[in-house]
């Protein structure tokens, strides 16, 4: 009987570390979708930096040579 019962206690200790590791995996798998869609956010919020400031530079560009033509 003690053995049955020593048997049985290995098995659901085993059952428990398979579901922390099940839940570790889990958890990592998350996290890194989390920092690539962090990645993806900075990058489009760059790319849109960036044509704000191009848009800028046109404008002066052209308020200077509206200036110079007068």
């Amino acid at each position: 009987m003690k053995k049955i019962s020593a048997f049985v206690l290995i098995v659901f200790l085993m059952g428990c570390g398979i579901e922390t590791a099940g839940t570790a995996a889990t958890v990592a798998t998350l996290k890194a979708q989390e920092a690539k869609q962090g990645q993806e956010d900075k990058e489009k919020i760059v790319n849109q930096l960036d044509a704000v400031s191009n848009q800028a530079e046109q404008r002066l560009k052209e308020a200077d040579n509206k200036s110079a033509g007068y």
